[in-house]
């Protein structure tokens, strides 16, 4: 009976023990988790080509920072339809998370006007071009500018590009009456660079087929 008193006190005595690990862990865990709150790697910005420096570009590229730069969006317009003040938007990459004031930095330098951060990559680097926004003005993908080693269709491309740019090519090879593969591949490299990585990477086949069909619908 001694015995059974005794294992009892000692378990009550072992509980709080035990539990009060539990509770150094969980804090543990917690601080863990909490590190680098504040901080990430990826923040946008709104440059004003009046108020920017004139050579904020050639500052954005000595920063050896992977971003991208907007075609210029001169086309956007107010929830009442009057236009926007003409702008880019600068989305920048940094190999590492940063404060935002290390980002407002870079910013400042280049004279860009708020600092935000940026959870999606992909959804901020397609909205450059309003690439999910059909009901906004839209920009050529081969207008964006990268920096840095940023690939911006790597970052960007989707499968259902893949369709889209198909049926463009399609479409423009009809319009203009293309009768020759090598003529259309021409036209790809100097004036589409989107269309001429598509040909290149994936539909030369189809494309060559397709000119071949329309070149022998033509002598029917």
């Amino acid at each position: 009976m001694t015995n059974k008193k005794t294992e009892g006190a000692t378990s009550a005595k072992v509980a709080p023990s035990t539990h009060g690990t539990s509770q150094v862990d969980n804090n543990t865990k917690s601080k863990k988790t909490s590190t680098g709150r504040g901080r990430t790697r990826n923040y946008a910005t709104v440059v004003y080509p009046e108020s920017a420096p004139a050579d904020w570009l050639t500052v954005l590229d000595s920063l050896h920072v992977p971003a991208f730069v907007s075609p210029l969006h001169d086309a956007d317009v107010n929830a009442d339809n009057t236009p926007k003040k003409a702008h880019y938007h600068v989305l920048l990459m940094f190999a590492g998370v940063k404060t935002k004031e290390q980002a407002q930095a870079v910013i400042d330098a280049i004279g860009g006007v708020g600092c935000e951060s940026v959870s999606t990559v992909r959804g901020y680097a397609r909205y450059l071009v309003h690439a999910d926004n059909p009901e906004k003005a839209q920009y050529s993908k081969s207008d964006v500018r990268a920096f840095g080693g940023a690939d911006y269709d790597a970052v960007t491309h989707l499968p259902t590009d893949d369709v889209k740019i198909t049926k463009e090519m399609m479409q423009f090879i009809r319009a203009n009456q293309i009768s020759s593969f090598a003529q259309f591949a021409d036209i790809c490299a100097i004036e589409h660079e989107d269309w001429f990585r598509a040909l290149v990477t994936k539909s030369t086949y189809f494309i060559k087929e397709y000119i071949k069909s329309l070149v022998w619908e033509g002598k029917q």
